[in-house]
């Protein structure tokens, strides 16, 4: 039994981001259903912007041959518009079973004011972690599956190329381990302030340490995925973990590859890594990240945040390179003040530009 009939009128719609077309989003207004047994009305707090993942949708390069398996767990619609998706959502559950109502969780979910959803799809955020800060309990899982398929042991030399949202949460999350060397490597020098905020040792490119035992890739260029291939060591392990969408990418296997007997292998978190495939869940990948977040020093990848209102702009602008940031933060109405009518229905729809962006981080 829910407390659906309870609900107030203003909660049978909702207000969500949807992409367009190519370089175009709008806000959407969208009818609410009641809840059914084993479902929740979730009202969001927050959502973040994967930026990476989310620009690629964005200016529509998701390849037609993945676009099944790329899609985000509670995404409608398909590739490559219309279609909602994100999947960094934490809301407060305000109807449902009664063990779950007031509780505070994450879930994979579309940039969307309010929302139902079975409570499997729910993740319960700990007491001792922020609302805003949970937002990044998708990105720290995605760091955690790609550390599951690198699988470093005592002592190892680690290099994690692009620090960007992913390869800085990767190097947050292995700064904790009995690693010989690690260090994260990009070529832009402001961004040593960063690594040095996460406790990690910085370098540029031209300057890192070879002879790795695992080089995690992160930062979708070719020339860094080419520089990992030379600082792995002899029978050493890169593990790719950006996405390229439809850009062609050139590999030099004519060089250090073949003749040092390297390894490439992708690290992509739909599923769980092979080396904990059996022995954990998706769901229990989602706990043991929010978990993760009780420390404040991943506060340190929340750079900016704008209002619900302001989406179709933000990404916009994200795409254009006019604001940067790793995490952009979204803030969602009081339960009391929803989203205008006027606000859903004019769309704010951006313009479109010809030129996309270069996707940075790695897709869910």
């Amino acid at each position: 039994m829910t407390n659906a009939a309870k609900q107030p009128a203003q909660h049978t719609t909702a207000t969500a981001y949807w992409t367009v077309g190519p370089g175009k989003g709008e806000l959407r207004r969208e009818d609410l259903p009641v809840p059914g047994p084993g479902e929740a009305l979730v009202r969001t707090l927050f959502s973040g912007i994967s930026k990476g993942t989310e620009l690629v949708v964005h200016n529509a390069r998701v390849p037609e041959c993945v676009a099944e398996e790329m899609a985000a767990p509670n995404q409608e619609g398909s590739f490559p518009s219309p279609v909602k998706f994100g999947y960094l959502s934490v809301g407060v559950v305000e109807d449902g079973p009664a063990d779950w109502l007031g509780k505070t969780v994450f879930c994979l979910y579309p940039h969307q004011d309010r929302y139902v959803v079975a409570v499997e799809s729910l993740t319960v955020v700990p007491e001792d972690v922020p609302a805003r800060r949970a937002v990044l309990t998708g990105t720290v899982e995605t760091a955690i599956n790609g550390i599951w398929e690198a699988g470093p042991r005592l002592g190892d030399r680690v290099a994690v190329i692009g620090a960007g949202l992913v390869g800085g949460m990767v190097a947050k999350l292995l700064s904790t381990f009995p690693l010989g060397r690690l260090q994260l490597v990009d070529v832009d020098p402001a961004k040593r302030a960063f690594a040095e905020t996460l406790g990690v040792e910085f370098s540029h490119p031209d300057d890192a340490l070879g002879d790795c035992d695992i080089v995690i890739h992160c930062s979708a260029s070719e020339a860094g995925l080419e520089r990992a291939l030379q600082l792995a060591g002899d029978d050493g392990d890169v593990i790719e973990m950006s996405w390229y969408a439809d850009r062609k990418v050139t590999v030099p296997l004519g060089e250090d590859f073949h003749a040092r007997r390297l390894s490439i292998r992708a690290s992509q978190v739909g599923v769980v890594a092979r080396a904990r495939r059996h022995r954990r869940t998706n769901a229990d990948r989602l706990r043991l990240a929010v978990s993760l977040l009780s420390d404040p020093g991943f506060d340190a990848f929340l750079t900016g945040s704008s209002a619900l209102a302001e989406l179709p702009d933000v990404v916009q602008r994200l795409s254009d390179g006019a604001l940067d940031a790793l995490c952009h933060v979204i803030e969602y109405p009081s339960g009391d003040d929803p989203v205008g009518e006027d606000t859903a229905s004019e769309g704010h729809a951006s313009e479109d530009h010809a030129t996309a962006s270069t996707p940075t981080e790695a897709t869910r």
